[in-house]
């Protein structure tokens, strides 16, 4: 039974795989939720990844001559916060609720939005102002842990793999979205008026965060025992998924925070034609993060992941080529075919989390468990590896642009072999789902004892 399901107050006995509730209302009240929470987070990934259009103004007219390795280690800076501050987050949208928590994480985005809009319009600003302002943009990256854990105790498993790939593909698209609105301001502003894509989402900031008071709900099936977090990090299958998701969406994020430097670096493009490129690939990017699940839904996430990591490879190998032809063309294909992969990867390992757990759940129930704390446990643990992989898969998109700065620190105006770094990384995932999960046989561990269940992932 769920107590006031349209107050928007704590929504008590929460029960998703309940076939009748879920039809007469539970689905009703999780799609308002998800799409509150969809824009929420997309709002936050802007914000988070502002910086990447940010350094794209920086330049000597205005006062801001940072070099490139400068460049890279400032949006760097964000994507580290942001990966760090994801544990937490997750956990504290199991403490404070999914409502509450949103219209917190989504009002003090005003802070690092503020900041950089007054800083980035003065001349002679250090770069020590601007990494702690990157630093503060951190707390964007945040959101998505804390919204991907509340969604998944909103959907019934079987549902979960195109909810949790709506949910972060819209958020995700916030990193297009910065893109597009620096497009817009450069073709008509100039690109010396960098405060003015800021500007432009303070009011969003405000809108959402109203909105998310008045429209979400807390959902009590959240709500975690203490010490939900270490029994995850136990569980070798959540560093197995955290390896992946470094090469999925920390290919993702990093990429995005890059892309545009790499073209200043790599085809001495303008920040109008820089910025002009950038959106394309994080766009569609995003929007088959959805897909990566749907297909995962249907067809299983290993096994979807790993075809996913083979094409990622052929990519980069197309980055390569392109970077010793000089050609420009084949270069921003290459890139914008590598988020897509991206943006498919991220659903498919996401996909693979809830599979896991629904599988041991399910074979406790056939033990003779009550179904109803067998489901809801693999829900909190679901949200737990949600928060772990989400973490340090975002480490990887700082390690993306750390091998950038390294690659073209050294003068060569070549980012190749921070190309193949990436390459190896890909071919080593591979290695991993082949090793781990579709070689495994049906049955697998499910505690540290040694008892096994089925699962399909």
């Amino acid at each position: 039974m769920v107590d006031h399901p349209d107050k928007g107050q704590w929504l008590v006995g929460w029960d998703p795989e309940d076939q009748d509730a879920w039809e007469r209302y539970g689905r009703r009240i999780a799609r308002r939720n998800l799409v509150l929470s969809v824009l929420c987070e997309h709002i936050g990934f802007s914000v988070w990844t502002l910086w990447s259009v940010l350094v794209l103004f920086m330049s000597p007219d205005i006062g801001l001559g940072f070099d490139p390795g400068e460049k890279f280690l400032l949006v760097a800076t964000p994507t580290i916060v942001g990966a760090l501050l994801r544990l937490p987050y997750s956990f504290a949208v199991t403490r404070f609720g999914g409502r509450n928590w949103t219209v917190f994480a989504t009002a003090i985005l005003l802070v690092p939005t503020v900041l950089a809009l007054y800083f980035v319009g003065r001349p002679g600003t250090p770069l020590w102002v601007f990494l702690l302002i990157g630093a503060l943009a951190g707390v964007g990256g945040g959101n998505f842990a804390s919204s991907m854990t509340n969604v998944t105790a909103l959907y019934p498993q079987r549902h979960q793999g195109w909810a949790l790939g709506l949910n972060a593909g819209g958020g995700n698209l916030g990193v297009a979205a910065v893109q597009l609105v620096g497009l817009a301001v450069i073709s008509m502003a100039g690109r010396t008026h960098p405060s003015y894509v800021a500007a432009v989402y303070l009011p969003l900031i405000v809108l959402l965060a109203l909105l998310a008071a008045w429209r979400m709900d807390n959902v009590d099936a959240v709500r975690t025992v203490p010490g939900a977090q270490r029994e995850a990090a136990r569980d070798r299958d959540t560093w197995w998924i955290s390896a992946l998701y470094i090469g999925t969406f920390g290919s993702f994020i990093g990429y995005g925070f890059a892309f545009g430097l790499v073209l200043q670096n790599e085809f001495d493009a303008t920040p109008l034609t820089a910025v002009g490129y950038t959106f394309l690939g994080p766009l569609l990017g995003s929007m088959a993060r959805p897909l990566g699940g749907l297909l995962a839904d249907r067809l299983g996430g290993a096994k979807v992941t790993f075809w996913n990591f083979l094409a990622m490879g052929g990519g980069t190998l197309v980055l390569i080529g392109a970077s010793r032809a000089n050609s420009l063309p084949l270069f921003v294909t290459g890139f914008t075919a590598l988020f897509v992969l991206s943006g498919i990867g991220n659903g498919s390992t996401y996909k693979m989390i809830p599979a896991i757990h629904a599988g041991r759940a399910e074979a406790k129930i056939t033990e003779g468990q009550d179904a109803s704390a067998a489901f809801a446990r693999a829900r909190r643990l679901s949200g737990a590896v949600i928060a772990i992989a989400g973490a340090i898969g975002a480490l990887g998109g700082a390690a993306i642009n750390i091998a950038f700065k390294l690659s073209y620190s050294d003068g060569s105006g070549s980012g190749t072999p921070a190309f193949l770094t990436f390459l190896g990384y890909y071919i080593l995932c591979m290695l991993l789902i082949r090793t781990v999960y579709l070689r495994r046989p049906p049955a697998e561990p499910a505690t540290p004892a040694g008892a096994r269940v089925a699962s399909r992932v």
